[in-house]
Formats: C-alpha cells, sequence, structure tokens
C-alpha cells in the first residue's frame, strides 16, 4: 500500500478562501487525489475491495498520533484501505474540504465544533481532551485588563479563538476592547516573535516556538481556568455526503481508528516516536505537545459516549458557540455526532 503526504496547492487554497471569507485559512493542505487503484484484495485475503480515502490532518500530537500509529502498525492494509493524508493547519479548512469532497474525514480542535453542530459536517469519533490553548502577552502584560485596547491576533474559528473568548468574558470584556487580529497560525508565531501583536489566543506546540524568541512570554489564561463550565474535546469528522452515501466507508475507518485509539493509550511513548516521525519533527518537542493532552482510552471513550458525557461536553460547548455568536441555537448533539455508529464500529 502507498501512503502519501501533500500540501495544498496555491489554487485550492484561493478557492477555499472564496468558499469562505470568514473562516481562518492556511497556505498548507492537500489535493484530493488518491492514490489507490480502488479494486482488489489485500495479501491477507480479504474480500474486501480495496477503498480510497483521503484524510486530513493537523501535524501535531493530537492530529496527527492516530494517523502515525494506524501507518506503522499496518491497520490501514487491514481494512483494505489505500489512505491519502494531506496535512492542514486548522479545523475550518478540514471542514471546507469535506463540503467541497476534497476530503472524507478530517481532524478538528474544540474551536470547530460549532462547524458540525452548524450541519456542515458529522463528528464520528472523539479523540482526546486539550490542555493546549493559551491567552499570552508580550512581557509586562499580566492579565486580560492589560490587553484592552491593543492588537491580539487570533486564528478565527478555532481553539485559539475559544479561549480567548471565554477569557474576555470572564474578565467582563468582549472584542469590542480589544483590537482582534485575525491570522493563520504561522502568522501569530511570527507576530508574537517580532512583537507585532500585544498578545494571542494559540496553542502548543506553536507557543513553545515563540518562546524559543520570547522566553518571558506571559501565559493570561488556559484550559484549565474553564474546565468546569466547558470541556475541550478533540475529534474526527466526516463529510456529510459520505455518511449519507457510504456508511461502510466510513465504518471502515472507524475500525482503524478504534484500533490506534486503544495502541495509543497503551504505548505512549511508541505513540510520540511515531508522530514525531511522522511529521518530521524532534521527539522532545513531541512529548511536551503530548504533555498539553488527556488521552482517553477506548473503554473511556465508548463508555462516555454511551452515558452520555460525551453529550454532556457538547451541550456545554453549544453553550459557549451560542453565547459567542457561532450558533443560533443549541443542537442536539446527536445531530452531528454519530456515536451509535463508532460503537457499531467496535462490535
Amino acid at each position: 500500500m502507498r501512503i502519501t503526504r501533500k500540501t495544498l496547492g496555491v489554487s485550492f487554497v484561493a478557492a477555499t478562501l472564496a468558499l469562505s471569507a470568514a473562516a481562518c485559512s492556511s497556505d498548507s493542505g492537500a489535493d484530493a487525489a488518491s492514490s489507490g487503484d480502488g479494486a482488489g484484495a489485500s495479501d491477507g485475503g480479504s474480500s474486501e475491495e480495496t477503498i480510497d480515502v483521503n484524510f486530513g490532518f493537523i501535524p501535531d500530537f493530537n492530529g496527527t498520533s492516530l494517523l502515525a500509529i494506524a501507518e506503522d502498525q499496518g491497520m490501514w492494509d487491514e481494512h483494505n484501505i489505500e489512505i491519502n493524508t494531506p496535512s492542514f493547519t486548522n479545523g475550518p479548512l478540514q471542514i471546507q474540504a469535506l463540503g467541497t469532497g476534497d476530503l472524507d474525514f478530517g481532524y478538528i480542535g474544540p474551536g470547530a465544533f460549532w462547524l458540525p453542530a452548524s450541519g456542515q459536517a458529522k463528528i464520528v469519533a472523539m479523540n482526546t481532551l486539550g490542555q493546549a490553548d493559551r491567552v499570552v502577552g508580550q512581557p509586562g502584560i499580566e492579565s486580560m485588563e492589560d490587553l484592552r485596547g491593543k492588537k491580539v491576533a487570533v486564528p478565527e474559528g478555532t481553539s485559539g479563538d475559544m479561549i480567548l473568548t471565554l477569557a474576555l468574558q470572564d474578565a467582563g470584556m468582549t472584542k469590542d476592547d480589544i483590537e482582534v487580529v485575525p491570522m493563520e497560525p504561522a502568522a501569530i508565531v511570527a507576530a508574537l516573535s517580532s512583537g507585532q501583536v500585544d498578545g494571542a489566543g494559540l496553542w502548543y506546540p506553536a507557543l513553545a516556538t515563540v518562546k524559543e524568541q520570547v522566553p518571558d512570554l506571559v501565559e493570561i489564561a488556559s484550559n484549565k481556568d474553564f474546565e468546569d463550565s466547558v470541556s475541550f474535546p478533540t475529534a474526527f469528522v466526516a463529510g456529510n455526503d459520505l455518511v449519507a452515501n457510504d456508511p461502510e466507508k466510513v465504518e471502515r475507518v472507524l475500525a482503524v481508528l478504534r484500533e490506534a485509539i486503544d495502541y495509543r493509550a497503551e504505548n505512549m511513548d511508541s505513540a510520540i516516536e511515531l508522530t514525531a516521525a511522522f511529521n518530521d519533527l524532534a521527539v522532545e518537542d513531541v512529548e511536551g505537545d503530548a504533555a498539553n493532552v488527556q488521552v482517553l482510552s477506548l473503554d473511556e471513550i465508548d463508555t462516555m459516549t454511551e452515558d452520555g458525557t460525551v453529550d454532556g461536553w457538547l451541550t456545554g460547548m453549544g453553550d459557549y458557540f451560542v453565547g459567542a455568536g457561532k450558533l443560533d441555537a443549541q443542537v442536539e448533539p446527536s445531530e452531528y455526532y454519530l456515536g451509535d455508529m463508532f460503537l457499531e464500529a467496535g462490535k
């Protein structure tokens, strides 16, 4: 089996931006082309036809570890899946690519959950609980009040946007009290490092790069400040048309994700090493990234799907998104989280 990882061409990015000017954009991602021949059986003798899958990811531990494990452990081969894994810098871009059919599956952080809740995709699997988001300020800026009237960069529609909004609300402020500067994550790293902005809503490991240039960068707010009221799950999503028209593909991919989730929980050191190799990063950098992640076992995800815990997360997030103006009204989690399908893939 051939596994390919590509980058988005300029023409695709331009088309994506034209589709949604409000979404945070990127200059990296991927073609929709798949490398499989679409037929035949595996060497193991399976009668299943080989299927092609385009699966987007973000090159951090949350967004990559399961794909890295599945590749290394031969899980795609086991399920006769020819996989193409294009890289993106954020969730909103992947949701757009799902809508145009350029992706089958993708990965999103908590800040992008309003997109499936608004009907633009389906969540097919929970992944981890994120703890990497921060509101940061330049040295000397110690509080949200200190950011009043100052330039604050944020990738809109992401978990960086979410943590910034929550921190402003907690301080009795709104975005009208600061000068919001929408930027892509890589541009925020450069802007913080050069002092072009006073603060940002961003996440690790990108912030670790900033701290190399600005070691006294101040962390003003983090996920843990709000965990009593809002959860920060990460998840995998699929296109609406794919879910409606090709449930077998969804089931086979979910079977791989379940196996990889199980492996990751039992083999964290290996998962970190495989993620580093997959993304061509130093192992110590991925270790630092993984330290900001609460990894969930397969049993935990299954149990929390069955007992309503996940629905509780999504309801709490829905309340936040309504308050933040992302959603007009609360949406029932069952409308966009396919928990029953995830559980069925394990039978």
